[in-house]
């Protein structure tokens, strides 16, 4: 019940603050498209610049410079070269799949969350930072787009940073790492991804994964 509190405690307007970014994320596997991957990451983007959970002001402008970038490159126009891909029964099948392995993996890691004896702040953002680490999962799993691919890595980044957050709190100051470690593995991870989305458009003619399918030896 000290979990649910933690939430239900939250005025309206924090509650939305909260919540904005994941909103965004979820809207991206909600609905296909380089410009619903644009607008949502716009909305992190600018949304993030509220989110103090985060840590410090210079971290807090840094990811929102990750998601800017990665709504211009998400965002961007793939030509095609090759056959249209046709809707295929077995794409339906693992998308379903993949949203109820998603959707428990997700409940799993929030209970386990709650179980823990963390303080309500703590407890807010452990499961804040699952959330969207979650929402992240299940977009790569339902969308299947390399260059989209983008939004679900910087979902996982920005997950793991809250998370991050949480664990810096619990040791001593003496013995903290360097902050921005977890940027600079995002950063990292978003440009293999942006790599291998522009191989697969020049060797495929299509970002999108499933059409891996209509390529022959």
């Amino acid at each position: 019940m000290h979990f649910l509190d933690s939430w239900t405690e939250l005025s309206p307007l924090d509650l939305g603050r909260l919540l904005l970014p994941a909103a965004c994320v979820a809207l991206c596997i909600l609905l296909p498209g380089r410009r619903v991957a644009r607008i949502a990451a716009a909305g992190v983007a600018l949304s993030v610049l509220l989110l103090r959970e985060i840590g410090a002001w210079p971290l807090i402008a840094a990811w929102s410079a990750v998601w800017a970038l990665v709504a211009w490159r998400a965002g961007a126009a793939t030509s095609r070269t090759g056959p249209a891909s046709t809707t295929r029964v077995g794409g339906v099948e693992s998308g379903a799949v993949g949203l109820m392995l998603g959707v428990a993996l997700l409940a799993l890691l929030v209970a386990a969350v709650a179980r823990q004896n963390l303080s309500p702040e703590d407890g807010r953002r452990a499961s804040w930072g699952l959330l969207v680490m979650g929402l992240g999962l299940l977009h790569l799993m339902l969308r299947r787009h390399a260059l989209r691919a983008l939004v679900a890595f910087a979902a996982l980044g920005l997950g793991l940073q809250m998370l991050n957050g949480v664990a810096r709190s619990a040791q001593v100051p003496g013995t903290l790492p360097a902050e921005g470690r977890v940027l600079l593995a995002t950063l990292i991870v978003l440009a293999l991804v942006g790599r291998v989305a522009w191989a697969r458009q020049c060797a495929a003619g299509s970002a999108s994964v499933s059409d891996a399918h209509d390529l022959h030896d």
